[in-house]
């Protein structure tokens, strides 16, 4: 039988304490989600200011960054490239940058998704907060 690493309470704090110190560095108003490997929710934050819209996205970005194991923005890209069929994915709900999985000795063990500023500076706060593992 194979075993996998997989997140903890204190990973995911330690996660989302330094994805909300990247936001705050940089004044952006955010909502920050963590998700297991199949994309079920360990963590929700949203900072003040931060749109309402932005605690639906964030969690969707996680989730598609989760059970696609890979970042978000891919399929952002493939669709922007002309394979629209990939908008009828099963599970995949938001397909734009902003959501990065958290891969640690090989093995996707979860995902943050970021939404509230531009998706390049959403992405740029979950890896920020993924980095803290120092996975």
């Amino acid at each position: 039988m194979k075993t996998k690493p997989f997140l903890t309470l204190g990973d995911v704090r330690q996660i989302a304490a330094a994805a909300e110190a990247e936001a705050l560095k940089n004044n952006w108003a955010v909502t920050i989600a963590i998700v297991d490997d199949g994309g079920h929710p360990l963590w929700l934050q949203r900072l003040d200011g931060a749109a309402p819209i932005s605690a639906q996205i964030a969690p969707a970005k996680a989730r598609t960054a989760a059970v696609g194991r890979r970042e978000s923005r891919v399929y952002e890209e493939m669709i922007n490239q002309g394979r629209t069929s990939f908008l009828s994915a099963p599970a995949l709900e938001a397909m734009m940058e902003g959501g990065v999985p958290v891969l640690v000795e090989g093995h996707c063990v979860g995902a943050v998704g970021v939404s509230g500023v531009k998706s390049n500076e959403d992405a740029q706060i979950a890896r920020a907060g993924i980095a803290a593992l120092g996975a």
